[in-house]
């Protein structure tokens, strides 16, 4: 007699499924995670090791300092924008050619900066600025389709952003040097804002889900103070008012470093996804202190709010966040290996190195190559855990099908 039922089991899928264009194009934290981590590590490197290729328009220590902003940290933050606005409003912004097209502006953009004569210079503005107001128009275009109020004002912020690149490109063009360090310091506060925003927004969720009875306020209503303080400043600094400006900006540091407190540090101790991410919250509102006594006249060297803000804070800051959010978003367990923790360590000690060698002493060179060699290992081995995940499926994308089960006829006696 034939068997009542038979079972058929599927054909065995590979651990570790191929490389898709698709997948690598799905959302915008795949290519530009990659894109702007790369970038950071590629670009420091030519900056401290080989000075002399960086033959453009924007040469030296201006081409540096743009880069870092609006090649690095930008360009992360458009990443992440374009990824949360998917889960914000449930319609992504961009994806498959079109997220493509974003990148390759992008690409262009920063090998346009490298490269000599006002020509070159001029279509990598160009490349830049669109690549800015299309990131900001595609997550504008999802919050506004969807109706999504709560998260109106981000796309504007990102709009920010991208004109305060614009005026700091026509400053390099004019050759003021005043107004050029008056704009980066506006796109540096537009992102810090940004940033804010996003990180008293995630930082509380993502504590409350990794430990265990974890009670901590979100602030929401001091977050509404400390971004109208934020524009206030960027406002003030635009308008040459460099005391209102500190004032707004002291105030907004201040509130930073209270939130902090009230999300008890102490008790994340044990989870590297969430003590980095405190660890850089905790440098963004100290160097938007520094800024502020800057801005006032206490500190002279504008070197030190630039890199108090732009390394202990964004730097650290985005090293944990484009590691909790892509294993979030690929499917992965919310976990750190080895490399990850030895990353942010690196991370954490090349911003250190980078502050101890802005004081005036003998050993100034060689504390910015060691930063620089910190920085170069912790980008890297983001990049080499990262990049193999980036460019497949969600681990739970192709699971193998449930087993199927058929039933046979039973054979009549005869």
């Amino acid at each position: 007699m034939p068997p009542l039922m038979t079972i058929d089991e599927p054909a065995a899928s590979p651990r570790q499924p191929r490389p898709q264009w698709r997948a690598f194009t799905e959302m915008g934290f795949r290519p530009l995670y990659l894109a702007g981590c790369f970038w950071a590590l590629a670009s420091v490197w030519l900056w401290v090791h080989a000075p002399a290729r960086i033959t453009g328009v924007m040469g030296g220590m201006f081409w540096h300092a743009h880069e870092m902003l609006w090649g690095f940290v930008a360009t992360i933050a458009v990443g992440f924008l374009l990824t949360a606005g998917a889960n914000w409003t449930g319609k992504n912004p961009l994806r498959g050619n079109a997220l493509a097209g974003l990148c390759l502006l992008w690409i262009v953009a920063r090998a346009g900066y490298l490269m000599p004569g006002r020509p070159a210079f001029l279509v990598a503005a160009a490349a830049d600025l669109a690549f800015s107001l299309w990131g900001a128009a595609a997550l504008g275009r999802a919050v506004w389709v969807t109706r999504n109020q709560r998260n109106a004002g981000v796309p504007f912020l990102l709009l920010g952003l991208a004109v305060a690149n614009a005026m700091y490109l026509w400053a390099v063009v004019q050759g003021d040097y005043l107004a050029l360090m008056r704009y980066f310091n506006a796109g540096l506060l537009c992102m810090a804002v940004l940033t804010l925003l996003i990180a008293r927004r995630v930082l509380p969720f993502f504590a409350k889900r990794a430990v265990a009875g974890l009670d901590i306020p979100a602030h929401t209503r001091s977050g509404h103070w400390q971004l109208a303080l934020g524009v206030a400043a960027i406002a003030c600094l635009v308008a040459g008012a460099p005391r209102g400006a500190a004032l707004a900006l002291a105030a907004t540091g201040l509130i930073a470093l209270v939130q902090w407190v009230s999300w008890k540090p102490w008790a994340v101790r044990r989870v590297p996804l969430l003590w980095i991410l405190y660890a850089g919250y905790l440098g963004l509102g100290i160097g938007l202190l520094v800024g502020a006594a800057h801005l006032a006249g206490y500190v002279i060297r504008a070197a030190w709010p630039a890199h108090v803000v732009g390394v202990a804070g964004f730097s650290v800051l985005i090293l944990g966040m484009v590691t909790r959010t892509a294993l979030g978003h690929l499917g992965r367990p919310l976990q750190t290996d080895r490399s990850m923790v030895a990353s942010y360590v690196l991370m954490i000690l090349a911003a250190l190195l980078r502050l101890t060698a802005l004081l005036p002493t003998a050993a100034t060179v060689g504390l910015l190559h060691a930063s620089t060699t910190a920085w170069v290992l912790a980008l890297g081995l983001y990049l080499w855990r990262f990049f193999p995940m980036m460019i497949r499926p969600r681990t739970d994308a192709a699971k193998p099908a449930a087993p199927v089960m058929r039933v046979m006829p039973v054979a009549r006696r005869t």
